[in-house]
């Protein structure tokens, strides 16, 4: 078996668990989800930066919005609970968590404690944390010891 450790800032849409669960074709996959949601996990500068980088003006206007503190939990929580359900009903195994603080050090404990054969970190684009190497698939690189695959989640949340 295939040991996956998934990390994501926001529900797994059907497209995001189909692209991951046939990475690997027919080979059986353990996933290990770990999850920060987005309005825990980056400055709100940064991510309306994001937003008009992306020509999303009206995103940027409203990152005031984004949840912040238990009302980002809650959601991340039911997040994690969809996306744990979506992985396991295509037939592989899923656990997961909640990340609350430093999401890198959380990643590392967690690929040594299952023995994972890979990282995938599948986020929405994050522009200028990516031009500038600070988003967690080039950071987690020089952190876990296993390879760390990037990907786009297909929709925005």
């Amino acid at each position: 078996m295939f040991t996956s450790v998934l990390m994501i800032e926001k529900a797994l849409t059907s497209a995001d668990v189909e692209f991951v669960t046939t990475l690997h074709g027919d080979e059986p996959v353990a996933f290990h989800v770990l999850l920060q949601p987005r309005g825990e996990q980056a400055d709100r500068l940064l991510r309306a930066i994001d937003d008009v980088a992306l020509g999303e003006l009206d995103e940027a206007v409203r990152e005031g919005g984004t949840p912040e503190g238990d009302e980002a939990r809650s959601m991340g929580e039911r997040a994690l609970a969809v996306s744990l359900q979506a992985l396991r009903g295509t037939g592989d195994t899923a656990e997961g968590r909640l990340v609350e603080d430093h999401p890198l050090d959380a990643l590392r404990k967690l690929v040594e404690e299952v023995g994972a054969d890979e990282v995938i970190v599948l986020t929405d684009p994050h522009y200028v944390e990516e031009f500038f190497h600070r988003d967690w698939a080039s950071r987690a690189r020089h952190k876990v010891g296993v390879p760390v695959l990037k990907l786009f989640s297909h929709s925005k949340a």
